[in-house]
């Protein structure tokens, strides 16, 4: 094990610390990445020079944007289209919930209606008036709702395009503000096609015609034709509501992007990655910024390390949905016992005890683990302090209980 440590706070050849930050970085996708390139280069500008403290301190003010900057979300749509039940969607709760959007109310006013995101207090969904039900012109519309406000628009039809969903999507990018067309009901058109043509039905050729109608009205109307995604809020994973999530990450400024990645449901596999991957960035950044060359001690865990470790571990069941309140709601819906579902997660548990040498164990545990997965890192004389490393363990063992998790209930929701 020793082999795996030395003392590199004296080396004053920093080759391998910018080589290490351009291979971490590089293996990171574009679209993927939570912080801007130019701060990537401002980073490495500064290892380059030997200059420690100004590369942590570039860090220290990315994760300070990423922690602190606003996501707002706007939906609009006709009345009666869905939008409350895909705004709850995407908050990852149902309608009986707290804080829910309620669904089923009749739109009468013209005022918006905000709904934070139960987990990411920075991500706000406003659910906006239906431009129907309103006697603005589509440009009046958008100032009376604040257009400026939002990072982008939803769109949501639950059927045929409407003349005011046209004009509004034409003013809003007028306005120079993105945004995305969802119809959703998808379920319940492919249910009525097949109970009138039950002989001749046919799925796809069914969604491929709901596709293509609404870009030929697009066309027909002299529109850039916009992405289109079909969805159905009771069933999330199938469709294109994963497709949706994908493109509004790679979309989105990358200060916002983790937020945004963690904010998703744990609706596919690939969903929980994603989460992982961006917390392995998110982990990667802060143990930068707290002083990556100091010699990694293999004994001893102080009691202030301890308490913060165990906030971390809360932290990660919280995000990925393994704590014990999505728990009870996961047994609710999926009507698994809580108990059968607490039996087959590892989170809870890692840290039962507060004994050193369990922690200890612990940490050299998964170091040889993580020293064979990142070699690039450890090769180079990059050193994460240990509770660093205890958190790369948390954060894979709850990504393993969400899919563990998300086998056990989903056939069942």
């Amino acid at each position: 094990m020793g082999q795996l440590f030395s003392d590199t706070s004296n080396n004053e050849d920093n080759g391998d610390l910018v080589s290490s930050a351009n291979k971490y970085f590089l293996k990171i996708k574009a679209e993927t990445k939570i912080i801007s390139q130019e701060t990537i280069h401002l980073i490495e500008l500064h290892l380059k020079k030997g200059n420690i403290q100004g590369a942590n301190s570039v860090i220290n003010n990315a994760l300070k944007n990423i922690d602190n900057a606003p996501i707002n979300i706007a939906v609009t749509g006709e009345s009666g289209a869905g939008k409350s039940s895909f705004i709850n969607a995407l908050r990852g709760i149902g309608p009986e919930d707290q804080n829910a959007a309620e669904v089923g109310v009749t739109e009468t006013t013209m005022m918006r209606t905000s709904y934070q995101h139960p987990k990411i207090e920075t991500l706000v969904l406003w659910d906006l008036p239906g431009i129907g039900t309103t006697n603005f012109p589509p440009k009046d519309y958008l100032e009376k709702v604040k257009f400026q406000e939002y990072d982008f628009f939803i769109i949501v039809s639950a059927t045929r395009l409407t003349k005011h969903e046209l004009d509004l999507a034409k003013a809003i990018r007028f306005m120079k503000k993105n945004y995305y067309f969802v119809r959703t009901k998808v379920d319940n058109d492919l249910q009525n096609e097949m109970e009138s043509k039950p002989r001749s039905f046919n799925k796809a050729e069914t969604l491929q015609q709901m596709r293509s109608y609404s870009v030929n009205t697009f066309t027909q109307n002299n529109m850039d034709i916009p992405q289109i995604f079909l969805i159905s809020n009771r069933h999330l994973s199938d469709y294109d509501f994963p497709v949706l999530m994908d493109t509004l990450i790679k979309d989105i400024p990358n200060q916002k992007r983790h937020n945004l990645m963690l904010s998703l449901p744990n609706i596919t596999k690939a969903a929980i990655d994603r989460k992982n991957k961006s917390m392995q960035q998110y982990i990667w950044l802060e143990a930068f910024k707290a002083g990556l060359l100091a010699t990694v001690p293999v004994v001893g865990m102080i009691r202030d390390d301890v308490e913060k470790l165990k906030e971390k571990l809360n932290h990660y069941r919280v995000l990925f949905g393994v704590d014990d309140e999505s728990l009870q709601v996961m047994a609710k819906e999926s009507q698994v016992p809580v108990e059968q579902l607490r039996k087959i997660i590892k989170s809870p548990y890692l840290l039962e005890t507060e004994k050193e040498e369990t922690l200890g164990e612990l940490f050299l545990k998964y170091l040889e683990k993580f020293a064979s997965a990142n070699g690039g890192l450890l090769a180079s004389g990059l050193y994460f302090r240990k509770t660093f490393y205890l958190q790369f363990l948390f954060l894979d063992t709850v990504t393993e209980d969400a899919k563990v998790l998300l086998r056990e209930t989903y056939s069942k929701i």
